[in-house]
């Protein structure tokens, strides 16, 4: 029985792995790791090579992380597992693993921001509105896509914990989420110098794709 569990926690980190920022920049020519701040997530994708690029990978990113968190809940749904969440949490988990410590990029990877969204919305959608609220009403009035990205990461625990309390949630689901949180901060952690130092940038989306 342990082999299902073995495989989504696999197959999970490497689909998270996949380094769909470093790749748009192979295709444009450009090394994003070089540029912007040197990130390979979304962010800095559509600072660096425009918004065509930035949303494209964006939306793989959320994808590599809503997909096979659905399919491992389908699985545990079918195969009567107890509680429901537990193998959607496990690949949500090893997906964020993946993102933040790929294999193929000596384990330097992403902030894993757009791949939690969709790891939020597959194992939590109502807690996800919340912290989607959150993110908005930080970036908007901060313009600062990391005070946003925390500000998200700190929502998300608060709302699971409500929904375990008011018994629409599971412990595990709560404890994934303190995860997320605590994972989402600490891969943070050089931006969170940077604001405190007075150094961090905001955003300004870079108008003109980048070309070869």
């Amino acid at each position: 029985m342990l082999a299902p569990w073995f495989l989504i926690a696999i197959s999970s980190y490497l689909l998270g792995s996949i380094p769909f920022g470093f790749l748009a920049g192979k295709i444009c020519g450009i090394d994003i790791r070089t540029k912007g701040s040197g990130n390979i997530g979304a962010t800095n994708a559509l600072r660096v090579l425009g918004k065509t690029w930035g949303y494209a990978v964006f939306l793989f990113d959320f994808l590599k992380g809503l997909i096979p968190v659905m399919l491992a809940s389908q699985w545990g749904i079918y195969a009567g597992i107890s509680p429901s969440s537990a193998p959607g949490a496990l690949a949500g988990l090893f997906v964020l693993l993946g993102h933040s410590f790929p294999v193929w990029l000596g384990f330097k990877g992403g902030k894993g921001i757009a791949s939690s969204a969709g790891v939020m919305v597959a194992l939590f959608p109502a807690a996800f509105l919340l912290c989607l609220g959150v993110w908005l009403l930080l970036f908007t009035t901060t313009r600062y896509v990391s005070v946003a990205s925390i500000g998200g990461a700190v929502a998300l625990p608060v709302a699971v914990g409500i929904l375990f309390a008011t018994h629409r949630a599971d412990w595990l689901a709560f404890a994934v989420s303190l995860l997320m949180c605590a994972l989402a901060i600490w891969r943070h952690r050089s931006n969170i110098l940077r604001l405190r130092a007075g150094t961090e940038p905001r955003f300004e989306r870079k108008t003109q794709g980048t070309r070869k």
